[in-house]
């Protein structure tokens, strides 16, 4: 029996309308720097199916729909090391364990690209690796690690586009909130500058967003 191929996806990534996925001066207190992530991922919190929801009720259909497929069939994830925390350069903190608390909404290994390798580590059913390698590279060892399921690439926005030049992203799923940032890390001035290797459908969002649905050509 042919074994199911493993997709390397983009899932929920969110961006400004002029296309940034966050913002300047991010800092230990803001990760998404100027950007307010409650304005941006509003309509993922909205949501019926939100991990964070501690109140009963959100909404059903497209948003939903798309907050409940994050974790489907994920073995692993990919980030940059912004995504991770905002220390720069060598380590010096190792005591700080990144941006995602206790119970990490990762729940599979964790692979964070950077130049300054460290020790990994496991919090709950999430465990760090710190690697120093191009995206090919990384790509493998989270392929190996992901048992046969698919590698989720979480960002940030230059991560992305690392993987998307290198021609190793299968499918995207960007929403574009209607907030404008003005500056930042840009994923892309125009989805349009990925229609030359995929195809897109485009979907509005009765919550405000678009979503931007992306797949191999």
């Amino acid at each position: 029996m042919k074994q199911p191929e493993q997709l390397v996806r983009v899932q929920n990534f969110t961006v400004s309308s002029d296309g940034f996925g966050a913002g300047e001066g991010q800092c230990l207190e803001r990760p998404f720097g100027h950007a307010d992530p409650g304005e941006m991922f509003a309509w993922a919190g909205a949501t019926a199916s939100w991990p964070n929801r501690t109140d009963p009720g959100g909404s059903r259909g497209l948003d939903d729909y798309f907050t409940r497929d994050f974790a489907r069939n994920i073995g692993a994830e990919i980030m940059g090391r912004n995504k991770f925390g905002p220390q720069r350069g060598p380590w010096t903190d190792h005591e700080w364990r990144g941006w995602w608390g206790d119970e990490p909404p990762f729940h599979t290994p964790v692979f964070v690209m950077t130049h300054h390798e460290r020790p990994s580590f496991t919090l709950s059913d999430t465990t760090f690796h710190f690697v120093d390698g191009d995206p090919a590279t990384v790509l493998a060892r989270a392929r190996e690690a992901a048992g046969g399921k698919d590698v989720r690439l979480g960002g940030g926005a230059t991560t992305i586009r690392e993987f998307l030049d290198a021609g190793l992203v299968d499918t995207l799923h960007v929403v574009v909130s209607p907030v404008r940032l003005g500056s930042g890390v840009r994923l892309w001035k125009s989805p349009d500058e990925l229609l030359d290797r995929y195809h897109l459908d485009v979907v509005p969002s009765p919550s405000g967003v678009t979503h931007h649905v992306f797949w191999r050509k």
